[in-house]
Parts: structure tokens; sequence; C-alpha cells
């Protein structure tokens, strides 16, 4: 195999060692510059054509994120989101308790909300958690990160690779399917994380009673339009899931949950320039760019000649869970699900191969930073309120986490 006759795998190759690197000279790169060139380049070097280039972006999927980057803007620029997390974390009095819930609560919604969302709307929160309970923001951030990678597994929106599983693996009730193979080895796995948090940071969690306060609404009537999506999120969502049980409730596209929700405050508030303005334009342009250049790869065959080659059973669990988690470290879980999902469309059991694709490529999030884009967020919105985790610090309790986690899901999956 000669990679020089095939320039989308060299493009590919520089996108991923720019990933890892992410800086050329003085010149300190984002993520969706490095997938934006890379694109751009298969365009210009006639790797993919124009048309087929527009045919490859998957416009559900990039829907249905603009939908809810809306919905996670109206939320924190309403000042809602604060009083939101006065009704989740009131009640929690030590820091052990404050742990629990964000892991649980975190990691719940992330499956209703979309995981990079909450990265962008709850980095804040937690930063706000760390002065007000003189806790570690090393610790606060990291289990932010923990809960809505982990959390998200749950359900067919709760991150971008399992919205691309769903749609494009064409999974039946998807919803359902979700819950039945993942919620168990889901919730096992942030109770894994809870424990591996407090053997990691004994000396964070102290005996001091943490002290609580609410933060004022800043936009009363954004904030009622929030409260309006939230519910229309949640109504819609029951009734996508109902669909799946009643036949008289007519099936609809999971783009229509994000759009509809997004709707009143687009429609009707004052400021929806203002929110579409600050919304996360960039990380639209990196899964518009990577759709692009997945496609050019996948069009060059070798991938598939690649696994054929290496004599690996893709159907298989191990094989599924340990390649996602591998895989998804170099050029991270969406453009890997990308590339595999179309492997799996003929195995033996395609729905178990897609839920273990499913959990394996959502854990590869917690192995090490660039295992997935929310983690990337969380880290880049706080650098700019002057805190951080390290690669090492991440690793530390990343690595023996992911590999609990990935044990607990293929005991579970191998039952079926």
């Amino acid at each position: 195999m000669n990679l020089l006759d095939k320039p989308p795998i060299l493009i590919l190759i520089a996108v991923f060692l720019l990933i890892i690197v992410r800086q050329v000279g003085r010149v300190r790169l984002q993520i969706w510059q490095i997938m934006l060139a890379g694109a751009l380049t298969v365009l210009l070097l006639g790797s993919i054509t124009p048309e087929a280039a527009l045919g490859a972006i998957n416009l559900d999927v990039m829907l249905f994120l603009l939908g809810m980057f809306v919905v996670g803007e109206a939320l924190h620029r309403s000042g809602y989101l604060y009083q939101l997390s006065d009704r989740l974390f009131r009640t929690a009095r030590t820091v052990d308790q404050l742990i629990l819930r964000i892991l649980f609560a975190m990691g719940l919604l992330s499956a209703i909300l979309m995981n990079d969302t909450l990265a962008i709307i709850c980095t804040p929160l937690m930063l706000y958690f760390a002065r007000r309970h003189n806790v570690s923001p090393t610790l606060l951030l990291l289990t932010l990160a923990i809960a809505i990678t982990t959390g998200s597994a749950l359900s067919p929106i709760g991150n971008p690779q399992n919205l691309l599983i769903a749609v494009d693996g064409k999974v039946p009730n998807a919803f359902v399917m979700f819950l039945v193979y993942l919620a168990t080895p889901t919730i096992a796995g942030m109770l894994i994380a809870y424990f591996m948090l407090k053997l990691f940071y004994r000396a964070e969690f102290h005996s001091v009673e943490l002290e609580h306060a609410v933060e004022p609404v800043t936009d009363p009537q954004l904030a009622r339009l929030s409260q309006i999506s939230l519910w229309l999120m949640a109504g819609l969502i029951a009734l996508r899931i109902l669909s799946s049980f009643v036949r008289i409730i007519p099936d609809f596209s999971l783009t229509w949950i994000a759009t509809l929700a997004a709707a009143p405050i687009l429609l009707l508030s004052r400021d929806r320039f203002k929110v579409l303005g600050r919304i996360d334009w960039a990380t639209l342009l990196f899964f518009a760019a990577m759709f692009v250049l997945m496609e050019s790869v996948w069009r060059t065959g070798t991938v598939q000649s690649m696994l054929s080659y290496a004599g690996w059973n893709a159907g298989s669990l191990p094989s599924i869970l340990g390649i996602s988690v591998v895989i998804s470290q170099l050029i991270s879980n969406v453009p890997f699900v990308a590339l595999y999902l179309p492997i799996l469309q003929h195995t033996g059991d395609p729905i178990l191969a897609k839920m273990a694709l499913a959990a394996g490529s959502t854990i590869a999030g917690n192995l090490l930073i660039l295992g997935a884009a929310s983690n990337i967020i969380i880290i880049q919105n706080a650098e700019r309120q002057g805190e951080t985790i390290s690669f090492g610090e991440f690793a530390r309790v990343g690595i023996p986490l992911t590999l609990a986690q990935m044990i607990c899901y293929w005991l579970y999956l191998r039952l079926f």
C-alpha cells in the first residue's frame, strides 16, 4: 500500500499530529482550524469534488448541534443556568455530596443537552463552585469532564458520535435501544468515577459544610424562553420514546428535537442575534470539515484494507471497545466513528456492535484529554479564567477509570 498515492491519508496523518501537538512555531492552533485546513486541502488537491464534499456534510447532525448550542447559550446568558444549579446542588452539604451530585446531575443532563453543550455552559459553574466552596478547580473541572463524557452514553443525543451512530447507523427506536444496552453499565461507570476521584483527591474531600447562594436571573425574558425550550425538549424526547411503542404517534427525526426546542429563543427573544453570535460556531466548522475529510479518506479504501489486513474481527465486542478507546485518542471520537461505522453495517449483530461502538467511543473521552472534544472545550474555557487541567493530571485518573469502565461495558454487553 503506497500512501504517497493517497493524499487524503497523508493529510489525515498530518491532522492527527497537529491535533496532538497543536503548535506550529509560536502559533497555537485550535482543533477546528486544523480540521478545516485538512478539509480545504483535500478539496484543493481534487481528492474530493465540491459536490461530494457538500453531500458528505450530515445536515441532521449540523442542525441538531446548532439547535442545542442555541438552547445552551440562552441558559447561560439569561442566568437561568445558575437557578437550575441551585435546585440541583443546594442540598449538597459536603464536597463528597457535591462531587456525587455533579457526576450524576451533569451526567444525566448530558444525555439530554449533549456533552459539548454542557462543556460550554457548565465550565463557569464549576469555577464558581471552586471559588465559593474553596475546592480545587482541577477536581471540579475533571469531575465535569468525566460526568458529561460518561453520562452522554445514555442516549442517542448525548454526544455527537452517538447522534452519528443513531442517524447514519439507522438505529431503530434509538432512545430505547441506548437505554436497554447502555443504561446499566453507564450508571455503574459513574459510580466507579466517584470512587476513583475520591481515591485520587482524598485531601479535597474535607468535612467543612458548604454554603450555597442563589444567583439572580440577568434576563427574565430569555430565562422564561429557555425554560420553555427545556420543557419542549423533554416533551419531544418523551414523545419520541413513546412513538416506539404507540404506532398512532408519528415518528420524527432527532433533529426536530433540537430545532423545535431552539425555536422559542430564535423567534421570540429580543436577544436572538446576541445568542446566535455567542454560540460555538468553531465546533460547527469542525464537524463540517470533519465530514469532508473523513469522506475523502473513506473513498481511498485504505481504512477498510488496513482493518482487513490486520485480521481483526471488526464486529467483536473486545475489538470494538478496544479500538474505539485507542484510536479516539488520535483523531477524537467523532471522526473515528465516522470512519468505523460503515464497517459495522454487515456484522452478525449490527445493533449490538453499534451500541458497543457508542460505549467505546464515548468512554474514550475519559482516557486522555484528546479523547473527546468536550474535554478540549472545558480546558479552553477554563484557561480563559486562569485555570486548567494538565495532560498528566487528566491521564492519572483517566487511564485506570477508562479501563475499569471498559471492562464494565464488556461484561454487560456480552450478556446480549
